[in-house]
This record gives structure tokens, C-alpha cells and sequence, in this order.
């Protein structure tokens, strides 16, 4: 028996007791989102680089595929994933990194995972296997249907492979060190974010801020002189650090909300310790997560143009996610009800 065989006789299996079924992969995501429920339906037998052309920019593999088995065939050619998927342990998988929709530091600057997704192959609640898109950005067939998976967090359905582009990796990088307010930091973040300054991540903490260059040594080198600070010798430590969530900031945090609002908006005033990355559009906050407090937050984020997720720990029953206006969570519900009908794939993970 194939393992895309196993999978069917399990779906329907499942279909047919009545009974859910809970994706999974390597498990290192698996605190993320509204607690889940179901027997395991485990991906890691379907695993493998089915296609990768590295002049194409595009590499295809299985959902099972370790997701450091897919970054060392690209390093061996010299390109990357753009959106840098955190691991969060050493198990993830392709699949993992797809359906949970997270970009690190890089994302700001490149995209997030929707942007690089082309193709994907899925397995529906009634055992079909449905392609959608392809494997070039010409082919646009089906292709926002592949983008709503990004993120779905296995939803609607079981992500069999899944076709992303790739980017080649930066000639040079350097990273900066200033000292600043949170105040002074935003505006200079967006005073920088309008010119052409290779600027691919950014983070400010505790007084800090920390820049990231990447692109040809030339245009690394001139941005260095025209905005000054201090160089920091081991710069891809600190990135990696920031995105597994190892950074300093991060420890001891029991409740930690991620906050993203327009790039532009001011410093949000929240009683809790905040990070900000990707330009302001992304911050982080350690603060506590009952009622009270989730309310004051979101209703402190709505207005200044964002949504706040209980991203670790807390009290999950304020709700992980944002709550949705009627007409969009209309619109979950009829996406739910025609690619899992019969409701066994991850129910109630987001809502």
C-alpha cells in the first residue's frame, strides 16, 4: 500500500465513523492555534525533493520532507527559501512550514510563504486528490487557491506536495547596531523603508535596534556608510536566534502575543515587554492572556489598523485568533464545508 493509499483508507475511514483526524508532521508546531482533537494522521511517510531545477527558481517536495532536507539542497546551489520558515525543533517538515503560514526575519523584505507558494497538491475530506496551480509563476491556474492553504493549519485538507519558489541566496550581509527609543526606532524604520536601502530584516528590543543588509557587496557596503552604527560580528547568529524564538526577549515568556499592524503606526502602548520586527508591521508582546487583558489588546491593535494572535501559551480560550466579522467567517465556513465536508481534518485549530 502507497502511503497516498493509506492516507485515503484513512480519510474515509474517518469520514465514515464520524470520527476527525489530526495532520501532523514532525509535531514541532504543534502548540500553535486553538487545541486540537482527532486520531494522528502522521505525513512523515510521504516525504522526498520531487522536482527541484535550480535555474527554474522552484523546488517541489513532499509534505513529510524534512524541512532541513529541503534548505541543504538549496544551499548546495546557493539559494534559499526567502520567507526563512521558522523550525521551532529539530523535526519539521515542508508541509509543517506551509500550513502554518510563519515567515521570519526576512519576510518583511521577500514575502511571506503565500507569495512564494505556485502549486499544491491535496488530498480533500473525501479522499481526492486535488492539483492546484503548477510550477512557474506564468501558471496561474488555481494559484489563490494554493495561497489559502498557506496558513490554514491543515484545515482543508492534507497538503500531499506543495511547489514554492525559491530565491538565490545574497552575495553579502552585514548587520547593524544602534541604540534608540521605540519612538525613534519606528521613524526610522520608515524613513529608511522608502529608500533603496537593501534592507532585509530588522528588529528593535530594549533600547536596541538591530538592522540586517543583504544584497552585492557594493550596495551593502554603501548602505553601511550612509547609515552608520555598529557592526555586530556574528549577525546570523542573532537572525537565527530571532527567528526559532531563541532571542533573549523570548524566555520566560508565559503569554506571548503577536501583534501586526501597518508598518507606520506608532508605538502601541501596552502594559507587557515588546519586540518589534519586520519594519513596526510585526511586534511582539509578553503580557497576560485573560479576558481583560485579550480585549484590551485587540481592541488597542483594531485601532491602529492590525489584529493580535495569542501566538504561545495563555489562556486559549480568549481565542488564538483574531475573531472575524460575519461575512468572513461566512466565508471560512463555506471554503470548510467544500473541500471537508465532513469535518476530519484539524476541526476547530483556528475557530
Amino acid at each position: 500500500m502507497t502511503a497516498l493509499d493509506n492516507f485515503r483508507e484513512q480519510v474515509l475511514g474517518a469520514a465514515g465513523a464520524r470520527r476527525t483526524l489530526r495532520i501532523r508532521g514532525g509535531g514541532t508546531k504543534d502548540w500553535y492555534g486553538q487545541a486540537f482533537e482527532g486520531d494522528i494522521l502522521d505525513t512523515r511517510g510521504h516525504a522526498g525533493i520531487v522536482d527541484y531545477e535550480p535555474t527554474e527558481l522552484v523546488i517541489t517536495a513532499r509534505c513529510g520532507t524534512p524541512l532541513a532536507e529541503v534548505e541543504a539542497a538549496l544551499a548546495e546551489r546557493g539559494q534559499m527559501l526567502a520567507f526563512e520558515p521558522p523550525y521551532f525543533g529539530d523535526g519539521a517538515t515542508f508541509g509543517g512550514a506551509v500550513a502554518s503560514g510563519l515567515s521570519g526575519p526576512r519576510r518583511a523584505s521577500s514575502g511571506a510563504v503565500r507569495d512564494f507558494l505556485l502549486g499544491a497538491v491535496l488530498m480533500d475530506g473525501q479522499g481526492q486528490v486535488l492539483t492546484f496551480g503548477g510550477q512557474v509563476m506564468k501558471n496561474v491556474a488555481g494559484y489563490d487557491v494554493s495561497r489559502l492553504l498557506a496558513g490554514s493549519l491543515g484545515t482543508l485538507g492534507l497538503m500531499l506536495q506543495m511547489s514554492v519558489k525559491v530565491l538565490p541566496r545574497p552575495l553579502r550581509e552585514s548587520t547593524l547596531r544602534f541604540e534608540m527609543s521605540e519612538i525613534d526606532a519606528l521613524k526610522r524604520l520608515n524613513e529608511w523603508g522608502g529608500q533603496p536601502l537593501p534592507i532585509s530584516a530588522s528588529c528593535w528590543s530594549d533600547g536596541v535596534l538591530t538592522l540586517r543588509l543583504s544584497g552585492a557587496q557594493a550596495a551593502v557596503e554603501a548602505a553601511e556608510r550612509s547609515l552608520g552604527g555598529a557592526s555586530v560580528h556574528d549577525g546570523a547568529a542573532l537572525w537565527r536566534a530571532l527567528r526559532e524564538q531563541q532571542h533573549g526577549f523570548f524566555s520566560g515568556a508565559d503569554s506571548l502575543w503577536r501583534l501586526s499592524v501597518p508598518s507606520a503606526a506608532s508605538a502601541i502602548l501596552l502594559r507587557g515587554e515588546q519586540l518589534i520586527e519586520w519594519g513596526g508591521a510585526q511586534r511582539w508582546l509578553k503580557s497576560a492572556s485573560d479576558a481583560a487583558t485579550a480585549h484590551n489588546i485587540r481592541r488597542a491593535v483594531s485601532a491602529a489598523g492590525g489584529h493580535a494572535t495569542l501566538f504561545r501559551g495563555g489562556d486559549k480560550s480568549v481565542g488564538v485568533f483574531q475573531p472575524l466579522a460575519p461575512a468572513i467567517a461566512k466565508i471560512h465556513e463555506r471554503l470548510k464545508a467544500s473541500f471537508d465536508p465532513a469535518h476530519v481534518f484539524n476541526p476547530g485549530r483556528m475557530y
